[in-house]
């Protein structure tokens, strides 16, 4: 079974709802990177997605560019965050570690090489905002050879049609964008969730997971009422950007992990 499997077996088992902190790989710099995935891990994540530092990322708000934009000044590429996995790995080898971004990288490394180098490193699944189901049949037979979750986005203007193309490729979860637009850049829509996810699950077996306009405890709490996890990204790159990682890098840390528990607290309620 796999680490993303069982994270989210065991999590039904005990009644519990995931966790999902993202962060960007090199932000606020690669020192820092592997020393921020363990304190999301204190802060009660269940998995972490690493974002993939890109130039053009274009399903993310202002908040996730200015991470990206900060960990490319820093050189930060591909190669670098596979590096993250395997020092996390090396003292962590329970949480899975999600990679998330954009073909572009992918492309230019070569997907055989990618998916290869992934496993190796101790990645467990991968989330390509701009691979749709349908242009990507080998990629998601590559992923599966090497035993990596094939993880898709959804969003409030997905047809039936999509959900079931997705529902025959997605392993480990599906990712629900709770809204229209990019990361950060609205409230969630908790009607439009507790319209669409029934919908989705109709179609899709594995867990649904709803991000993209989680800000706070009390959302999150509201969410995983409806969903099987609950994704946060933004809100936690601005707790990030309040501190100077090179001044005081364990207020940061700490910050980060305190803000974390208190949503994991209000989930467990």
């Amino acid at each position: 079974m796999s680490r993303i499997k069982n994270t989210f077996a065991e999590l039904a088992k005990n009644g519990r709802k995931g966790l999902i902190p993202f962060i960007t790989a090199g932000d606020p710099s690669p020192a820092i990177t592997v020393q921020l995935m363990h304190a999301l891990v204190r802060g009660g994540a269940d998995i972490i997605e690493l974002g993939v530092p890109f130039s053009d990322p274009m399903a993310d708000g202002p908040v996730i560019q200015r991470a990206s934009e900060r960990a490319l000044k820093h050189g930060v590429g591909l190669i670098d965050v596979l590096q993250c996995v395997r020092e996390f790995r090396a003292s962590n080898k329970i949480t899975p570690v999600v990679l998330m971004g954009y073909a572009n990288p992918i492309e230019r490394m070569g997907i055989e090489l990618f998916v290869s180098e992934s496993a190796n490193a101790g990645v467990d699944g991968v989330l390509v905002v701009d691979y749709p189901p349908e242009e990507c049949v080998a990629y998601a037979a590559c992923m599966k050879k090497h035993g990596l979750d094939v993880i898709f986005l959804l969003a409030p203007t997905s047809t039936d049609q999509r959900i079931a193309q997705v529902a025959q490729i997605a392993s480990g979860y599906v990712y629900y964008v709770s809204l229209k637009g990019v990361t950060g850049n609205n409230a969630i829509d908790l009607s439009e969730v507790n319209r669409m996810l029934p919908k989705i699950k109709q179609h899709v077996q594995v867990p649904v997971a709803v991000g993209f306009g989680v800000r706070d405890a009390a959302t999150a709490k509201l969410i995983s009422h409806v969903a099987d996890a609950v994704v946060i990204g933004s809100r936690i790159i601005q707790e990030i950007e309040t501190h100077d990682a090179n001044l005081a890098p364990d207020l940061m840390l700490t910050s980060v992990q305190d803000f974390l528990s208190t949503v994991r607290q209000a989930m467990n309620q």
